[in-house]
């Protein structure tokens, strides 16, 4: 759940005025028209996206349970009130499928869906991070390069040459977001959807369709890749795994929520073992070893964000694919 560094992904969100109705009201025989802000009612749920990602993936091949699934579901909040629901699954190309979906009160959801290829494969990891509100979305998605796509054209080339038709289309539908730092950057890809939007059952719709479009690309990229027999690049490949799931693990703010509704103990495992599950498994480095510009002088991790880099106003890649991040 990385986003911008200045954006507290999971803080309370202040519902914004959602449009307005003409209310008439009769007084004295005189009508009286009064604008009264109307919140659009929502019975959306991020359910049929995780229906769709598993036909889906099926489709192309055999699913089976992780072990994961059954340590970690289900999940009870201790408010009493809020569900967690919690999936996980592999395949022959794949690691891990795991998805994360908490239901609140008054709308709140959370969607935390990705995919990690085995090491043998150099496919990027598919992301989809959503937060919504009866009012507003905070939404990520992305298929997150596992090597640099800014300097290592080759990579850039193989994976997102294709897709940026794609992901013009829903730029232009979900334009971008707003401030994004240099520190989520270097996990996102030339074709990063990253947006905030009101809630509406349009707004809702296409983002539904850019998963499926994003989900049903990156399957194919799948279905193509070839296993890596050269064992330099698989370890090259692990490696950079696991910098992603160290990165991630440390930043994520959805550790804040978890922690609120399971406990910091609970809120620990899952982080670790279910969302970014590997990082005991693919290597030993810490993520001060991985990025030790964020080391303080007693020896532990600097927890500010929007600390490295620039910010970008704007998307920082242009119709190509080129990073013109240097130049805005």
């Amino acid at each position: 759940m990385e986003f911008s560094s200045t954006l507290s992904f999971f803080s309370p969100v202040k519902p914004p005025l959602m449009g307005t109705s003409t209310i008439v009201t009769h007084n004295s025989g005189n009508s009286r028209r009064n604008m009264r802000p109307v919140m659009e009612s929502s019975a959306f749920s991020y359910q049929k996206f995780i229906h769709f990602a598993l036909e889906e993936t099926k489709r192309h091949t055999q699913l089976v349970h992780s072990p994961l699934q059954e340590k970690f579901s289900p999940l009870t909040a201790m408010d009493g009130k809020t569900e967690l629901k919690l999936l996980s699954y592999k395949a022959p190309k794949i690691r891990l499928f795991r998805s994360l979906h908490i239901e609140g009160s008054e709308g709140m959801q959370v969607f935390d869906f990705a995919v990690f290829p085995e090491s043998e494969y150099d496919l990027p990891i598919f992301c989809a991070n959503f937060f919504t509100t009866a009012s507003s979305n905070i939404v990520v998605l992305d298929l997150n390069p596992l090597h640099d796509v800014i300097d290592q054209r080759d990579y850039k080339e193989k994976y997102y040459k294709n897709l940026m038709p794609l992901g013009l289309q829903y730029a232009e539908l979900l334009p971008w977001g707003g401030k994004l730092t240099s520190e989520s950057l270097r996990f996102f890809s030339p074709i990063v959807m990253w947006t905030k939007f009101p809630s509406s059952q349009q707004n809702h719709g296409v983002l539904y369709s850019a998963f499926k479009d994003y989900y049903k690309a990156w399957l194919e990229l799948m279905g193509r890749a070839a296993e890596e027999s050269d064992a330099c690049r698989v370890i090259h490949n692990r490696e950079a795994q696991h910098r992603y799931l160290t990165w991630r693990a440390e930043k994520d703010p959805g550790h804040r929520l978890l922690k609120r509704l399971i406990g910091e103990s609970l809120a620990q495992e899952v982080m670790r073992n279910f969302l970014f599950n590997g990082i005991d498994e693919l290597g030993s480095n810490t993520f001060l070893d991985y990025f030790p510009e964020y080391k303080l002088e007693d020896g532990t991790i600097n927890d500010k964000r929007s600390m490295i880099g620039k910010s970008f106003e704007t998307r920082p890649w242009d119709k190509r694919g080129e990073f013109v991040g240097d130049n805005v």
